[in-house]
């Protein structure tokens, strides 16, 4: 059994098409505010949509219980909550940085998509946080 089939044999099956979907698109729409990170007037507002596009999956994933994408968000949201105090633009290891979590979550989508047997391993890139976020 995949890891679709046993969150819809956990779930409603209209939340979790639900989740499926509402991922997708907050996935999708990490990869601008992302790039546009580096220019100062842009900063504060991106920083802000990222931050609550992580909280929404943190908070999603949560509910169903679905560890990976969990931890992922968290962590995510752990340093953009950093990344609010700064007033930007964003440096180039930040942003990579930010570009391998949203790469990571895209492989998390098509796990779930794909009704995998388990979630794709975890980019080791990640675990390498950037120290300082801000261009000097």
């Amino acid at each position: 059994m995949g890891i679709q089939q046993k969150l819809f044999d956990d779930y409603d099956y209209d939340i979790v098409d639900e989740f499926i979907t509402h991922f997708s698109i907050m996935t999708y729409q990490m990869e601008n505010l992302i790039i546009y990170l580096a220019k100062k007037e842009q900063y504060k507002e991106n920083i802000e949509e990222l931050f609550r596009i992580a909280h929404n999956i943190k908070s999603a994933a949560g509910f169903l219980k679905i560890e990976p994408i969990l931890k992922l968000a968290t962590l995510l949201e752990e340093v953009l909550e950093e990344a609010r105090e700064i007033e930007g633009p964003a440096n180039d290891d930040f942003i990579d940085w930010l570009l391998a979590i949203k790469d990571q979550f895209d492989k998390y989508k098509d796990d779930l998509e794909n009704d995998a047997e388990e979630f794709s391993d975890l980019d080791t890139n990640i675990i390498k946080i950037p120290t300082n976020l801000e261009k000097n």
